[in-house]
């Protein structure tokens, strides 16, 4: 399911703001963007990011300041001796009478003044902190993703009534079936016997037609894809946490049974409603993979 969740925090040090965007998918991926060294806390993020998401996409991206501190700002002392002392020493083996002008740049050579906010620090200091705030901007990420949730499950159980009403009209249908291959057999057998003026026996008729009665037979997969209709119905009411891997499940054995009617059942009628079952149990399974 899809989110998004911010949260931010503020202190005279550290300035921090997580934005989180949730996209579709079966699996769970966290990506973290974030400047260095922040970037190195990319499997603490994940660690966090599994104790709410089980399925999905989930993109961080961390924005972080730190507020400069007067030690920040400092010269290396040695650097700018060492440097000053060979400065004097080619003045004097170039013939230069004041090197004066060449020690003036000494403050621009590498080493001598850092970048403010360059000086190491740890950053097992600062997660608690970070974590605080990817929790909340987790907790509203949910906040949303409930919501498209419970729209979603409104959605499924319209798809699993559909498939209702057609089951419902294929139980109706298939009694009638073997009444209408009887009559179609019987009829068949009066033209032959007219034109070739022959008997047959009653009883290879009635053999026939329990023969086709039996192979045609789909009381089994209609009773059983009406109990898996509904589990479904109560897993996606009862079962909120975790419902996504027994929703699959039971709408993977949903086309199972809807395949054997059809190969089954012999008959234009039905084998339409099996039609319509199966294109509605695609739009579930396109559902069920987002559900956690």
């Amino acid at each position: 399911m899809t989110g998004y969740g911010e949260a931010s925090f503020q202190s005279d040090t550290l300035s921090l703001a997580i934005e989180l965007r949730a996209l579709n998918n079966r699996y769970l991926k966290v990506s973290l963007r974030a400047a260095e060294p922040y970037n190195l806390l990319e499997p603490e993020f994940e660690k966090v990011v599994r104790r709410t998401v089980r399925r999905g996409t989930v993109q961080v991206h961390l924005r972080c300041q730190r507020q400069y501190n007067p030690q920040d700002f400092q010269i290396n002392t040695t650097a700018l001796r060492s440097y000053a002392r060979q400065l004097r020493e080619l003045s004097t083996e170039l013939g230069l009478r004041d090197p004066e002008p060449l020690l003036a740049h000494a403050l621009m050579l590498p080493g001598v003044a850092a970048e403010p906010g360059s000086a190491p620090f740890q950053l097992a200091e600062e997660w608690p902190v970070v974590e605080r705030v990817l929790e909340e901007a987790l907790a509203r990420l949910q906040a949303m993703r409930q919501e498209e949730g419970r729209a979603m499950a409104q959605e499924l159980l319209q798809h699993r009534d559909a498939i209702a009403a057609h089951l419902g009209r294929i139980r109706e249908r298939a009694p009638q079936v073997v009444i209408a291959f009887r009559d179609r057999l019987l009829e068949r057998v009066r033209n032959l016997l007219a034109e070739l003026d022959v008997e047959i026996d009653r009883t290879d008729l009635i053999k026939e037609v329990s023969v086709f009665a039996e192979r045609s037979d789909i009381a089994e997969e209609v009773v059983r894809l009406a109990s898996h209709l509904d589990q479904f119905r109560e897993v996606v009411e009862k079962e909120p946490e975790g419902a996504g891997r027994k929703l699959e499940f039971v709408t993977q054995e949903m086309f199972r049974e809807a395949n054997t009617i059809g190969s089954k059942a012999s008959d234009v009628e039905i084998s339409r409603h099996v039609v319509e079952i199966k294109a509605t149990l695609e739009k579930i399974r396109e559902l069920v993979q987002n559900v956690e």
